[in-house]
């Protein structure tokens, strides 16, 4: 199974409507898919219409006292599952730190997915936090939204330093601009020279799109409901280039080398 996180350590820049339709675009192809609202606020929920679960609360699952597979909902599209947020999730840091090894507790709990589903994508609340830190340890790629404005590119900056200082070499950055103006000079300075200084960043831009928006009114995946829109296929290019890189013969081999390391690392600690 690979894990697919949409981050970001600065809020509003398009998060969940990536990890959404990604997520759509990944079942539609044909391959069981699960998306994990982990923001408390649920707005991923919101938009594929589930509803919170009343035992979903982060300390239970943190205690084993629930398994992910009993919490999954169905969206009613084919291929593409929910796992719901909780108002609990604003304390999943708290939680996590009560826990033995607390930076590997997501990475363990995503082994009962693996049968399931060929790709998770998790939908992350904004900030540098213990739950980020897990996101960031069980994903094979981030995937990273990023505003052409100086803070937001300052953030991809830190976010880029964590992941090295952190030794995460085999996690993938894949940055990409997002609520992007062509009209305002300054977008098209800041994207020119940030291509210059982040090569990774991907090709594809997401415009800045009432179309877009609107996907919070009709509480569904834009290739659903508008497949030959222009957002939809803007999308469907940003998936198709994701895509490419999940595809490559290097994926397998990275996901080896992280589990291989991480087993080896819990058996020095028990």
């Amino acid at each position: 199974m690979r894990i697919i996180a949409v981050t970001n350590i600065k809020g509003g820049v398009g998060k969940t409507t990536t990890a959404v339709n990604l997520a759509y675009l990944c079942a539609a192809a044909g391959s069981p898919t699960l998306i994990w609202d982990l923001d408390s606020q649920g707005s991923a929920t919101y938009a594929l219409r589930g509803e919170p679960h009343e035992h979903a609360s982060a300390k239970k699952l943190l205690a084993g006292k629930r398994e992910l597979p009993e919490l999954i909902l169905s969206t009613g599209y084919p291929d593409l599952d929910l796992l719901p947020a909780d108002f609990s999730y604003r304390n999943f840091p708290v939680h996590l730190a009560e826990r033995r090894h607390p930076a590997e507790r997501l990475l363990r709990m995503s082994r009962s997915l693996h049968e399931i589903y060929d790709t998770l994508f998790l939908d992350t609340p904004a900030g540098i936090s213990l739950l980020s830190e897990n996101v960031l340890r069980a994903a094979d790629v981030a995937i990273v939204p990023v505003v052409p404005t100086p803070l937001s590119l300052r953030m991809l900056l830190q976010l880029r330093d964590f992941i090295r200082d952190e030794g995460w070499s085999d996690l993938k950055l894949l940055p990409f601009f997002s609520m992007v103006d062509r009209r305002r000079a300054l977008h098209a300075e800041l994207i020119a020279s940030a291509r210059e200084q982040f090569p990774m960043i991907l090709e594809s831009e997401v415009p800045y799109s009432s179309e877009i928006e609107r996907m919070s009114v009709r509480r569904a995946p834009l290739p659903a409901y508008t497949p030959k829109s222009d957002a939809a296929l803007i999308y469907t290019a940003l998936w198709r280039e994701i895509r490419r890189y999940l595809d490559s013969a290097s994926h397998p081999a990275l996901r080896l080398n992280r589990d291989s390391a991480a087993i080896a690392h819990r058996a020095r600690l028990w």
